[in-house]
């Protein structure tokens, strides 16, 4: 463990910007992990989807930024996508010597850079990607680190759970991780959709089943088609954002991101569906999902 006793007695004082479902979720285990003082600043004011997790999980919420900020020693912010580099510029101005603002938003290196130049100390930004779901893990989600404080960061939050590798001394080294790697993750959840919808329509899912299942025979297709499309219809909207960050990167990086910009699409599609749905309710989600595209009532199954 990197953890110091020191740290351990007089624990970091933390602060969200942005107290969403993330900001929560690493707010409430890191709580109970042991620190002790964490403030959030949320656009939403005091509206009941802040206020109440806010009084529930213990956090001070702050009604201005500046309130939000004072005291802290590390400052995360999580943020819409659109958001973020004006969430650093609006914070830097008020940072005091020490302070560090850790990006946790799904944002392309060379966003995380631009917000990294409003800092008058490089020493004062630090890129984090969360490589993982939240939920159930929270705070010990597996993350990655870039920039001069990474070192510092994980020898502090190592030794309150966090499950923290170095990425590097670059910022965007961390971020360009996450990025490159959600052009797999979130386009095949919209493969699996498209697919097996197809399949649906067809009346042919069961074959399309068998002949998948000899081709990838690593892969439980009963149970990955339901999740990946209960994925898009909870998260979608979200991350259609991230996914134009992934097409920003792809472009960085001189890549056309024809595939990823239709991946934009469908996540956006199904995450904008009024339908909620878990993995157990199987297949039939696809038929519940075409039947809200064509504004009709689904069959009984």
């Amino acid at each position: 463990m990197l953890q110091t006793v020191s740290s351990r007695t007089n624990p970091p004082r933390l602060c969200f910007i942005g107290f969403g479902e993330a900001g929560q979720a690493f707010a409430g285990g890191l709580l109970e992990a042991g620190i002790v003082e964490i403030a959030a600043f949320d656009t939403a004011g005091t509206q009941e989807r802040v206020r109440k997790p806010a009084e529930h999980l213990g956090v001070r919420l702050a009604d201005s930024l500046e309130a939000a900020l004072a005291g802290a020693d590390f400052v995360f912010s999580a943020v819409t996508a659109a958001d973020s580099l004006d969430a650093a510029r609006q914070v830097a101005p008020h940072f005091v010597s020490g302070q560090v603002f850790v990006d946790v938003n799904s944002v392309s290196p060379g966003r995380k850079r631009e917000a990294a130049a409003a800092f008058a100390s490089p020493g004062a930004y630090l890129d984090l990607a969360i490589m993982a779901p939240v939920h159930p893990k929270r705070h010990a989600t597996p993350c990655l680190v870039a920039g001069e404080a990474a070192e510092r960061f994980i020898a502090i939050f190592a030794g309150f759970g966090m499950e923290l590798g170095p990425a590097g001394p670059q910022i965007g080294s961390a971020t360009i991780i996450k990025m490159i790697r959600s052009v797999m993750v979130k386009g095949l959840e919209a493969l699996t959709y498209e697919c097996f919808m197809a399949a649906r329509v067809a009346g042919i899912d069961p074959v399309i089943l068998d002949s998948l299942g000899r081709s990838y025979p690593g892969l439980d297709w009963p149970k990955v088609v339901p999740y990946n499309v209960s994925r898009m219809l909870q998260h979608g909207v979200r991350r259609a954002a991230e996914m134009r960050e992934v097409a920003l990167t792809l472009r960085e990086l001189g890549i056309d991101p024809a595939v990823t910009e239709g991946v934009v699409l469908q996540q956006e599609r199904l995450g904008r569906l009024p339908l909620q749905a878990e993995p157990e309710d199987g297949f039939a989600m696809l038929d519940a999902v075409r039947a809200a595209l064509s504004g009709q009532k689904p069959e009984p199954s």
